[in-house]
């Protein structure tokens, strides 16, 4: 856990958590008890959260979009022969983990269209919202795509696809593995490899360390987009936990930590205040400027990322430009042998 800079309140008592609660509602009722609160990031993307973050990912500061466009843009041909199968007719699937409204992935399905690849798109994110709008964006532009969207956790969609033949090709981009604190990132990447076999391929972002003050701006822009993303969160607790949180008594509040390479958002009480959950007919109470520790998104050097204990399976290949350092960095994973079961991360720079 991530810890705010402030003393720790004392945690409320409260019962144990009933059977017949939501995953939802037993999150936030155990994070809301921690002596420093915290909530789950993957609680962000209801379908506003969805729309907010398409909104960010259009904004000035937030580089992490168009390096990946310009990336993907300048080396789909390598990207794409590598993900796709050596024969040139059989079929697989590609499969991306959060989507999201598609822009750097419809790069590749071109590229893929293009040279008569026998594929299959398989978007998967937790939005059902997301999830439509993507589908009908396609069905406009790349009316020949074949699409079979999933509404479902990424570990969840990957194991059910692998019951299906062909080669599983599959996408997490936008560095979202930054996301993760260190130990659930292993336990997560070990998770999505677990259904994968030798001819699979995956495809990671990583986001590079860069400028402190570029990154930060990135995740706190002028515009109050991202402010808007994280207050969303409380919005979505009031609306199916029946809490009455007063957005107008709170605050978006980001850092960036160059030692450890963690930005990490947080929303802050700016009173004290009594927050009731109708879900479990419960209250929380919150301190003057106390913080609910709610996303990390960590970056990465180079020399950390090729010392993760996933050696030594660990290799890297480059897809790379030359420009500002501001570019994400992904790696190759060729055959694991130990951590992983067979499989290969692709991986640019």
């Amino acid at each position: 856990m991530i810890s705010s800079p402030l003393s720790p309140a004392a945690p409320t008592t409260a019962p144990p958590l009933a059977a017949d609660l939501s995953p939802l509602a037993q999150h936030v009722r155990q994070g809301l008890q921690q002596p420093f609160k915290t909530l789950s990031s993957m609680y962000f993307y209801d379908d506003e959260g969805s729309r907010l973050f398409q909104q960010i990912m259009a904004l000035p500061e937030y580089y992490p979009t168009r390096t990946e466009f310009g990336l993907l843009t300048e080396h789909q041909a390598a990207i794409s022969t590598a993900l796709r199968p050596m024969a040139a007719q059989e079929p697989f699937y590609l499969i991306e983990l959060g989507a999201g409204d598609g822009l750097k992935t419809k790069i590749l399905l071109r590229q893929l269209l293009d040279t008569d690849a026998r594929f299959t798109y398989v978007p998967v994110d937790i939005s059902a919202g997301a999830l439509e709008g993507l589908i009908a964006a396609l069905q406009a532009e790349l009316p020949t795509l074949a699409v079979e969207p999933v509404v479902a956790d990424y570990a969840d969609a990957l194991t059910l696809m692998a019951t299906r033949p062909g080669r599983k090709a599959v996408l997490f981009l936008g560095s979202n593995i930054g996301n993760f604190l260190p130990s659930d990132r292993h336990a997560f990447l070990r998770r999505l490899c677990q259904p994968l076999t030798h001819d699979d391929r995956l495809l990671v972002g990583f986001d590079l360390q860069k400028d402190p003050r570029f990154i930060r701006a990135a995740y706190d822009d002028t515009q109050g987009v991202t402010a808007a993303f994280n207050l969303n969160l409380l919005r979505r607790l009031n609306r199916e936990l029946g809490a009455n949180f007063d957005l107008d008594h709170w605050q978006h509040y980001t850092d960036y930590d160059p030692l450890t390479g963690a930005v990490r958002s947080f929303l802050v009480s700016t009173r004290a205040q009594t927050v009731q959950f109708a879900a479990w007919k419960g209250a929380v109470d919150f301190r003057a400027w106390e913080m609910i520790h709610t996303e990390n998104s960590y970056k990465f050097t180079r020399l950390a990322s090729r010392s993760w204990p996933l050696k030594p399976a660990l290799k890297c290949r480059n897809f790379s430009r030359t420009g500002r350092n501001s570019l994400p960095t992904l790696s190759w994973l060729p055959k694991a042998k130990q951590h992983f079961r067979r499989g290969e991360l692709l991986g640019y720079q």
